[in-house]
């Protein structure tokens, strides 16, 4: 029971969970170099705070530096380079002196890696817009883009849903180039080796020789018709592509969106693209962009100075709110405690997620079948307001979850979402995340792919949970349907016997999230594929039964399935290992006394060192970053995960237990 109140003691009074969402540094320095793009590094910020609040988020970048002087994209990673050119910058504009030592270290650590003309582009767009860089060193996005017909390869609907929303804000930037000069003093020209390449597009060591040149040449093209004003359509394309952000930044009513995607990166081009359209910060659009990207700070508690006064403690910005999926997975793992609606903490927060029941039709119709286009539909998105963008993964974790509760309303809300979930089923039987989509792999060759996410294809993760929400609506691998995404399924697995996680860390997530759903669905468990599944896991188990993996096995496949042990993907692994193998085999429990062994007591909450977090007793310590956001570029940590997975993974062992109990 102890986790279960754990759990419950974090559910707000409406019903719904929301936990802290991490990211890494660039959060920071991102945000801090906005407002200097801006000019408004020395001004109040929307809600009346001064200025000192910008020092305290300088205070959270400065802790986020390491010891050898550079910035990475989780605890344990390798150096970012683009991370740590940002850090550096930032830091110099807010007055640290270059020949400090924190400062030497950093300039080393990019020297070390190439220097800053190897940023990525992401980084040069602010780089342009503070005079650091040419604009001939950030890709030419054409306005234009908005205009070109569905048929052509690169359409706005043939790239992923964030993509979208982050390209045509920095159309408007590239094309109407905003740039703040700064003094020689606050320059970053010491942290250049080749002043040749500063001022140049680099293209990504990945991409094909043949993409390279072709890519190089339409980029040299586009720029050389900037400087004759564009294309005859550039006025118009302008003007297109502001009102298509402006229709899905901040909205109220059905259309209800918290900014430009409701997620960081847009919201932070969108104020840029206002500024340099001639909004003044009066203006309604201005103000609305400024709260909404504020409001994603959180404040750490006040800390002790040397002299012993109390001073404000530092501030951090999250890249989104989560609280639909947080909801969603701990109404689940309520769920396989044997909680349902009977439960008030369950019907509160089934309630709450029946109130974000998303009938808005967005980006996403464009892409569906003819036939599937009058659906009765509900989705559900990440965050408290996206109207304009549902996606599958909350959709069926939503689902399943008020399926699971029962009570004609949420069964009922349930079968909309199955039923859209079904119509944006892919050609190939998979799912992705926001979209019915079709891998097209030269849109990952554009020169402004540096997130390493330009498109949405399905992915054997979210397609495993597909499958496992159907499972519980009643369809089995008779379904033609789920057939086709048990194929899918696979045809991906990889040849350990595992599968990629595409949103979380890493072949443990895949592997849970891919196999448990076809089971459900009916799989035989016995069947080779789903053996040499749990022979993997079973593979990289540690001795005492935990599982752990860092989100380096992305880069380095010779890590897949190793990294510190946590209570997250632990019972993940111990979900798919029973699912296949039952709860009375050893891996299974071993893998729930760790478990058990590792829950927080009294004494072990009490203690920072053992809970940084100051977790409550019966929940776990997790301070690693299991979450993904883009594959080798950007991670996260979800600060409920700890809560809730473990929570399910018990739920579901003692239930088994239950059952074998009941049959003897």
């Amino acid at each position: 029971a102890l986790p279960i109140y754990a759990l419950a003691g974090k559910q707000y009074a409406d019903g719904h969970w929301c936990a802290e969402l991490e990211g890494d540094s660039i959060l920071q320095s991102e945000y801090l170099l906005m407002k200097w793009i801006l000019g408004q590094e020395a001004a109040p910020l929307a809600d009346g705070r001064g200025p000192e609040v910008l020092d305290r988020i300088v205070d959270k970048l400065r802790s986020q530096q390491r010891e050898d002087g550079g910035w990475g994209q989780f605890p344990g990673s390798g150096i970012d380079l683009s991370a740590t050119v940002k850090g550096y910058f930032v830091l110099k504009l807010h007055g640290d002196d270059p020949d400090a030592p924190h400062m030497v270290a950093a300039k080393a650590r990019i020297h070390e890696l190439g220097g800053a003309e190897r940023v990525n582009t992401w980084t040069n767009f602010f780089l342009a817009c503070l005079g650091q860089v040419s604009w001939n060193s950030v890709p030419a996005i054409p306005p234009e883009i908005v205009m070109l017909p569905r048929w052509f390869y690169f359409h706005l609907d043939k790239v992923s849903a964030w993509t979208r929303t982050m390209i045509l804000p920095l159309a408007l930037v590239v094309t109407l180039r905003p740039t703040r000069s700064l003094s020689r003093a606050q320059s970053i020209d010491e942290l250049y080796v080749d002043r040749r390449e500063r001022h140049r597009l680099t293209m990504r060591d990945e991409v094909p020789g043949g993409w390279r040149r072709f890519f190089a040449t339409v980029d040299r093209t586009l720029k050389f018709l900037h400087r004759f004003g564009g294309t005859p359509w550039r006025r118009r394309a302008i003007d297109r592509s502001f009102d298509w952000i402006e229709n899905r930044a901040g909205q109220d009513g059905e259309a209800a969106t918290d900014g430009v995607g409701a997620i960081f990166p847009p919201m932070v081009y969108w104020q840029v693209v206002l500024m340099a359209t001639g909004h003044d910060r009066d203006h309604p659009l201005v103000r609305r962009a400024e709260r909404e990207v504020d409001e994603f700070m959180l404040e750490a508690p006040d800390e002790t100075s040397e002299e012993g006064n109390l001073v404000p403690g530092p501030i951090r910005l999250q890249p989104c709110f989560s609280p639909v999926w947080d909801t969603g997975i701990a109404l689940y793992a309520l769920n396989d405690c044997g909680l349902d609606e009977s439960d008030e903490s369950c019907e509160r927060a089934a309630m709450w997620l029946r109130s974000k029941q998303c009938r808005f039709r967005g980006d996403w119709v464009r892409s569906l079948r003819p036939e599937d286009r009058d659906v009765e539909f509900s989705g559900w998105y990440f965050e408290y307001h996206n109207a304009w963008y549902p996606d599958i993964d909350d959709t069926a974790m939503v689902a399943m979850a008020l399926h699971r509760t029962g009570g004609d309303e949420n069964v009922a809300a349930a079968a909309r979402g199955l039923a859209w979930t079904r119509a944006m089923q892919n050609e190939d039987g998979g799912w992705a995340a926001f979209d019915r989509t079709v891998d097209r792999p030269i849109l990952e060759y554009v020169p402004f792919a540096d997130h390493n996410a330009m498109q949405d294809p399905s992915c054997p993760d979210i397609t495993g949970r597909v499958l496992e929400c159907l499972s519980w609506m009643g369809l089995t691998n008779a379904d033609p349907t789920v057939r086709k995404a048990i194929e899918y399924v696979k045809q991906h697995q990889e040849p350990e016997g595992c599968w990629f996680g595409r949103w979380g860390v890493n072949y443990i997530y895949g592997t849970w999230q891919s196999v448990i759903g076809p089971i459900r669905c009916g799989e035989d468990p016995r069947q080779l594929w789903i053996q040499k599944a749990a022979e993997w896991l079973e593979s990289v188990q540690k001795p005492d039964g935990s599982f752990g993996e860092t989100a380096m096995s992305y880069e380095d496949r010779s890590l897949m399935g190793t990294g510190p042990s946590t209570a997250s993907q632990t019972a993940w692994a111990a979900m798919t290992l029973q699912e296949i193998r039952g709860a009375d085999h050893p891996s299974v429990v071993k893998a729930i006394r760790w478990l058990c062994d590792t829950q927080l007591d009294a004494e072990a909450a009490a203690d920072p060192g053992r809970n940084p977090d100051g977790e409550p007793a019966g929940s776990w310590s997790e301070t690693e970053f299991t979450g993904t956001g883009f594959p080798k570029v950007f991670y996260l940590r979800y600060h409920l995960y700890r809560h809730s997975f473990p929570l399910m993974a018990i739920g579901r062992w003692l239930e088994a237990r239950r059952d074998a109990s009941r049959d003897d």
